[in-house]
């Protein structure tokens, strides 16, 4: 596994892009540079992740960049990011995609939602979220991918994905098992 070898510990600086703090009750607390979120030892935020699935049923994976901050070159679900404003979360996580992916989807449902906090070693970066589980369609178009952000894409059946993440935990992202559990839970997942 190839992680980021220029990462040895996360960079503060600002970087003018912001996040929504929490409080322990889910709580808006007002908002920080995500730099200053992520740094040691983590300020509670929120965050989304989507999931992606093909016709067949399968999943879309991302291997992340290996210029990423942090948690670089390990495989993940199809796309994150950080919900900031008024707008409504499935409009910016259906943006976030097209800017990450480089496709447009269409309709995303709420699967799920869970707490966690995981420190990446190589870099110090430390992400305490509460992650919101957006599951959609993958598109029938080819993807474009952000060679900043994606360094990698592949489809997989989901049982073959659970099995992995447990026999493989080091290869892949420490929110990927949890967003599996809840994308689970959809109808997309569930081949209905």
């Amino acid at each position: 596994m190839t992680r980021n070898p220029s990462s040895a510990r996360l960079q503060t600086r600002p970087t003018g892009r912001s996040v929504e703090l929490l409080d322990p009750q889910g709580g808006s607390l007002g908002e920080l540079d995500v730099v200053q979120a992520h740094t040691a030892p983590g300020r509670l935020h929120r965050a989304f992740s989507v999931v992606l699935v093909d016709d067949d049923g399968q999943t879309l994976l991302q291997r992340r960049a290996v210029s990423k901050r942090a948690f670089a070159g390990l495989w993940s679900n199809s796309c994150c990011s950080h919900p900031v404003g008024s707008r409504p979360l499935a409009e910016q996580a259906a943006r976030r995609c097209a800017e990450e992916l480089g496709v447009q989807v269409g309709a995303l449902e709420v699967a799920g939602a869970f707490t966690y906090r995981a420190e990446d070693q190589a870099s110090g970066f430390v992400e305490h979220e509460h992650d919101t589980v957006l599951v959609g369609r993958l598109p029938d178009e080819p993807l474009r991918p952000d060679p900043h952000e994606v360094a990698q894409t592949r489809l997989v059946a989901l049982d073959d994905l659970v099995r992995d993440v447990a026999a493989r935990p080091s290869s892949f992202t420490p929110w990927l098992a949890q967003v599996i559990e809840c994308a689970q839970m959809s109808e997309l997942c569930q081949g209905r």
